[in-house]
């Protein structure tokens, strides 16, 4: 793909859709967890966010299943906090809420928690550490994957702080992590007609982004090869956004839709498209 082919630097990701069982038991989750508040509920859908845009957008559907093995979706959707002190901040509230904690890593580039909400949907907290600490090239990590994140002394940034309940308002949707059925095919969607570029590539995963960001989106195949369309009557992701700088942009990603034959729906907020598996994507002119 030749650089007039990608996304401009300033794309960004927006808000991330989510199937939940019960808004009540989420949108509260989200609040005392997360710090995140309600900015507005009507007919079983919640925005929640930081006090500007909203970040995450649920759905009641309480007879939907948990999505399992074998099928394509969310991996996770990632929290990008503004400083490693906000990042201690979210730790905290996790401790104190009694979230459960999966994980947590260390990747050079950024510190990150990761937990399920209710509905077992992945959740990746995260901060940045400063680009020019970033490793050189991104693969440039420690032979066995990313390194135990020091939770403990994470925390002791803000021991002796008040708690504070809400997320810092600088908290934005930093990344989305996909399960897919190929590597391949995920590029072929990803890289050459929506136009991230690749940054980290594994036999088994795919990192790629706009603007040299560690990455925007990632992919694996570790539900297996060959997965088919996501299903539908599950839990998880009913949608993800791009937002690019203006509609010259936008119109740049629809011309390389049309060039490599990927269908959309135009609409009011933008252009809907899915992937080869299915999953919605919405790429809208908005990025600051």
């Amino acid at each position: 793909m030749s650089a007039s082919g990608a996304l401009s630097p300033a794309t960004r990701l927006g808000p991330v859709h989510l199937a939940v069982t019960d808004l009540d038991r989420s949108t509260g989750f989200y609040g005392e967890a997360i710090g995140l508040s309600l900015q507005g509920r009507e007919n079983g859908v919640a925005a929640l966010g930081a006090g500007g845009e909203d970040l995450l957008v649920l759905y009641e559907e309480p007879g939907a299943l948990r999505a399992g093995g074998g099928q394509p979706g969310l991996y996770h959707f990632a929290l990008l906090h503004p400083s490693r002190l906000e990042l201690s901040r979210a730790a905290r509230r996790l401790a104190v809420s009694g979230a459960p904690i999966q994980g947590a890593s260390d990747h050079k580039f950024s510190e990150a928690i990761y937990l399920p909400d209710p509905d077992g949907n992945g959740i990746e907290l995260y901060a940045d550490r400063p680009r020019d600490r970033w490793p050189e090239p991104l693969e440039a990590l420690p032979p066995g994957g990313p390194m135990p994140l020091d939770l403990d002394g994470l925390l002791q940034l803000t021991a002796d702080d008040e708690l504070r309940r809400q997320a810092d308002p600088g908290l934005v949707v930093g990344h989305i992590h996909l399960h897919v059925g190929a590597i391949e095919d995920a590029l072929r969607f990803y890289r050459d007609a929506i136009g991230f570029e690749p940054t980290i590539l594994l036999p088994s995963a795919a990192f790629v982004s706009a603007g040299g960001y560690h990455h925007h989106l990632g992919l694996n195949t570790w539900r297996g090869q060959g997965l088919g369309p996501a299903p539908a009557g599950t839990v998880g992701l009913r949608r993800w956004t791009i937002l690019v700088p203006d509609e010259a942009e936008l119109a740049r990603v629809r011309a390389r839709l049309a060039e490599a034959g990927v269908e959309h729906e135009e609409g009011a907020e933008g252009l809907l498209v899915r992937d080869p598996w299915g999953i919605p994507l919405l790429v809208a002119a908005g990025a600051r």
